[in-house]
């Protein structure tokens, strides 16, 4: 039952993750090309064009770190595993706890970081998007890590008693 429920969510999670994702660097390769081209061709350059960049940058940033549990590309430190190979199923669950504990934690921050721009109603200096946007990444990433990660533990616990079974 879980299993279908995580399935249901890697499925809405993996369609949001690769079109968002898409559509936000081909938006800003379109704007970067136009800008280089009207800077060394015509001497003229789109100050919103870098500001959009920017922007892009941070939430692909952000997205990108859900499809990285997805796809187990954590950045991570193996030596001690390596050097104690007994200790890598302990390893891998207290890094697993960890990442849930920072999105949960940057799922409750974002939000507060988010209602306080909600109140404040800054906006960018150019294009003067509001900053309720950009900080509303916070939260979102944080509950896609936070089901991610939950994904990967529950995968991980799977495999780790049916090699158990096989082993006895």
């Amino acid at each position: 039952m879980l299993g279908r429920i995580l399935d249901f969510f890697d499925k809405i999670l993996t369609f949001f993750e690769n079109w968002t994702l898409f559509l936000a660097v081909m938006v800003g390769m379109i704007s970067l090309f136009v800008n280089v081209v009207l800077r060394y061709g015509f001497n003229y350059s789109l100050a919103w064009s870098e500001e959009l960049i920017r922007e892009i940058i941070i939430y692909t940033t952000f997205i990108g770190c859900s499809a990285a549990i997805k796809n187990r590309n954590m950045i991570t430190i193996n030596a001690l595993p390596q050097m104690v190979p007994r200790l890598r199923t302990a390893l891998t669950f207290f890094s697993h706890a960890s990442t849930l504990l920072f999105s949960i934690l940057i799922t409750y921050l974002g939000w507060q970081m988010a209602a306080l721009q909600v109140a404040t109603r800054q906006k960018t200096i150019i294009l003067e998007i509001p900053l309720v946007y950009l900080y509303a990444i916070l939260p979102l990433m944080g509950g896609m890590m936070t089901i991610r990660t939950i994904q990967v533990i529950y995968r991980d616990v799977h495999q780790h008693f049916l090699t158990r079974e096989e082993t006895l």
